[in-house]
């Protein structure tokens, strides 16, 4: 369930964002914000769903996954192929992430 929500949440923000950048940077519509706005109440949603017991710590994990799907969107939404640095760093990224998800914590939960 928390990969989901933090592939989810990934996917609603960088749409959201996107929404944006076409508006504001590609000229389109400025009726492409609606749905950008819709997506990014969304991700702030779907961000809260994992089982994490501190805010911080979800959002530090979700950012490795966020890095890795935006480099996923680079390539299936803009059509420019990651190239291994790319690649490399969103690996180094979802390990880091790893790292903080699957850390063992003491019982004060520190």
């Amino acid at each position: 369930m928390t990969a989901f929500a933090f592939l989810g949440a990934a996917l609603a923000e960088i749409a959201g964002c996107f929404a944006f950048w076409a508006w504001l940077r590609l000229g389109r519509s400025m009726w492409w914000i609606a749905p950008g706005i819709l997506s990014l109440c969304l991700f702030a949603y779907l961000l809260t769903l994992p089982t994490a017991q501190q805010a911080g710590r979800s959002y530090a994990v979700y950012g490795g996954v966020y890095i890795a799907s935006a480099v996923l969107w680079l390539w299936l939404a803009e059509g420019t192929k990651p190239d291994r640095w790319d690649i490399l760093g969103a690996c180094v990224c979802l390990a880091g992430a790893a790292i903080i998800y699957f850390g063992p914590r003491i019982a004060s939960g520190t």
